[in-house]
């Protein structure tokens, strides 16, 4: 069982240093120096960063061992020092996933893949997901939502055979069975109908197999954990669905039809608010509850029903809240933290209004 105390300290920060108080780090872009970045991923070879206020990709070689480490490569920008959208619009989900990158360029409306990790700056993508063509970048194609249409889509992740892409703006999760080579349709939907349906909450209101805002995918071969940040949970299904089906389990609300904000008094373990991470790794889940500015741990959740956080990051305690505690910024506080990634006892977490991204370790 994890403690109540953070289980992971923080170990190096990326990004600029904050002056003091409560000010924000210089966000001007550098090889060192990030906007609002919004996804993390990292393995034994690479660190890849979306940072989305400045609508580029930043790749380490390698896991970075000192604050403010520079990139080694740049991509949506033809140089560390230029910013606003370009090949990218507001990038989100990063990751590596059999030697290829996946890129959620988010308000273009598509997901970027390249075959290769890039080594050099400005290496175009090789296809797209979601669009025609790289020229393309229109919510849905320019119409309905389909099987091949992505409207704002924020997440992505391989689990147990499947890639998934969080389409944030149709209210849904599709699937390909496999990773995609090139542009083709999906091969199933989760939290629609069918593929051309895109309602908030189906139009039903909220439910076990509804989504507001899908936005994280986590999981492995017995389980898949799906954050729905606009109804301040995360659903869980035990085993991973083949389709359209209710979840097993509910983080952050006290039932399956329930979506509250603010509700039954205090901050407390059992709650989220706008919950946009999540990554999973030997029974640990991490969330990113980002409007309560902490991320939270659950420790071998069940498979079936409610639970509680076993472990909290950024906040004294499962009471606490607020931007970096209302206090000074610290290399363990969490302003807005966003995406995060668990890899071989490390954590990596987006903390987008710090305009940092931090790396901590799991404590024995």
């Amino acid at each position: 069982m994890i403690a109540a105390r953070p289980a992971f300290a923080p170990r190096v920060r990326l990004g600029a240093a904050s002056p003091g108080g409560l000010a924000l780090p210089d966000a001007q872009p550098t090889p060192a120096q990030m906007y609002a970045p919004r996804g993390v991923w990292f393995d034994d070879e690479y660190l890849i960063v979306a940072d989305s206020g400045n609508h580029r990709v930043m790749i380490w070689r390698g896991l970075p061992d000192a604050d403010g480490a520079p990139a080694q490569v740049v991509l949506g920008q033809p140089d560390f020092h230029s910013e606003g959208p370009k090949l990218l619009h507001l990038p989100t989900g990063v990751a590596v996933f059999a030697g290829r990158l996946f890129v959620a360029d988010a308000w273009h409306h598509r997901v970027l893949v390249w075959n290769e990790v890039p080594s050099r700056n400005a290496a175009p993508p090789d296809f797209a997901l979601g669009q025609s063509d790289l020229g393309g970048v229109e919510v849905n194609r320019g119409g309905a939502a389909g099987a091949n249409t992505l409207y704002w889509p924020f997440g992505i992740g391989f689990v147990h055979g499947r890639f998934y892409v969080a389409d944030t703006g149709n209210r849904r999760v599709l699937f390909w069975n496999g990773l995609p080579d090139a542009d083709r349709p999906a091969d199933g939907v989760i939290g629609q109908s069918g593929v051309h349906a895109n309602s908030e909450n189906r139009g039903e209101g909220v439910g076990p197999r509804s989504f507001r805002w899908a936005h994280a995918v986590a999981g492995d071969e017995r389980r898949l954990f799906i954050a729905d940040a606009g109804n301040h949970r995360v659903l869980g299904w035990a085993p991973p669905p083949d389709g359209d089906e209710d979840a097993n389990l509910v983080l952050g609300q006290k039932d399956l039809v329930s979506d509250h904000e603010f509700n039954y008094g205090a901050q407390s373990a059992a709650k989220l608010r706008f919950p946009y991470g999540a990554s999973f790794e030997d029974g640990l889940l991490a969330v990113a509850d980002t409007a309560n500015s902490r991320v939270l741990l659950y420790a071998d959740p069940p498979e079936r029903g409610l639970a509680e956080a076993d472990g909290v990051l950024g906040q004294a305690d499962f009471a606490a809240s607020g931007d970096n505690a209302w206090k000074a910024v610290t290399p363990a506080s969490l302003c807005w933290p966003y995406g995060l990634h668990l890899h071989r006892g490390r954590l990596a977490i987006a903390d987008t209004g710090n305009n940092r991204v931090t790396l901590w370790s799991r404590e024995r």
